[in-house]
């Protein structure tokens, strides 16, 4: 292979030995240029849908193990220790090869669900342990306080805790958001077209493995920085005033 490096080659048509100069190719045409952004869109969705999956279930789970109710707490606890302790690589197989198997209700479900619920479900455990660990970090004079004002224990969350809890875990989901994009690059495993995939396809056709590879990881570069610096954002406008390091 030679040592030039031939960044035309995102410019050549995947089907015919064609190079459009505009890297668009005509209809019925893709160039690996197309395909690469197609790929990063497939990322970007699979790291966006498993992080709102993430999120949404990993904050619940969070919240139970702090309740009161030991059922909740059992469940939480469980909850985190299972999907956390088994490697996602795994996670995604079971997913894909055995859960249908055993639930015929999920044949029918496209690959690409099946990873975002893996991916989903596996970060989520770790989001659970974040918010654990932000409710903890307050003073528990605060819902001591919710609760003597004649608040319901829901209402205490709702309007008490999780409001300056969730200010607490920002910096912490940040680096739980920016992993969700790196880990997302084993789907390739059950042939979702994302950027790790397409750099090993298009390195085997194409044998410019230094151009693929660099354009991929420049792009979970751009996704992981843009997610941090919106993050930051959101941590600076919802900054309470007057605590500690608020609006730095």
């Amino acid at each position: 292979m030679s040592s030039t490096w031939d960044w035309q080659v995102f410019c050549k048509s995947t089907i015919e030995d064609a190079v459009y100069p505009s890297c668009f190719g005509p209809e019925g045409d893709i160039t690996y240029f197309e395909w690469l952004l197609s790929a990063w869109g497939w990322t970007l969705s699979v790291a966006a849908l498993g992080w709102i999956v993430a999120f949404v279930v990993g904050s619940l789970m969070g919240i139970a193990r702090t309740t009161p109710s030991r059922p909740l707490v059992w469940l939480g606890n469980a909850w985190a220790e299972v999907f956390r302790n088994v490697p996602l690589l795994v996670q995604i197989f079971i997913w894909y090869h055995v859960l249908p198997q055993l639930f015929t209700s999920l044949r029918g479900v496209p690959s690409f669900m099946l990873v975002v619920f893996a991916l989903g479900f596996f970060t989520s455990a770790r989001v659970a342990e974040q918010v654990r660990a932000g409710i903890m970090a307050l003073p528990k004079g605060q819902r001591y306080a919710g609760l003597a004002l004649g608040l319901t224990t829901v209402q205490t969350y709702r309007y008490v805790v999780l409001p300056r809890a969730f200010r607490i875990v920002i910096p912490p989901l940040t680096s739980e958001a920016m992993s969700i994009i790196k880990n997302s690059s084993v789907a390739f495993a059950v042939g979702i077209s994302e950027l790790t995939l397409f750099a090993m396809q298009s390195q085997e056709e194409t044998s410019r493995g230094v151009e693929m590879y660099l354009a991929v990881t420049g792009l979970y570069f751009v996704s992981a920085f843009i997610v941090n610096r919106l993050a930051l954002f959101i941590e600076h406008r919802a900054a309470v005033p007057g605590m500690a390091g608020a609006g730095q």
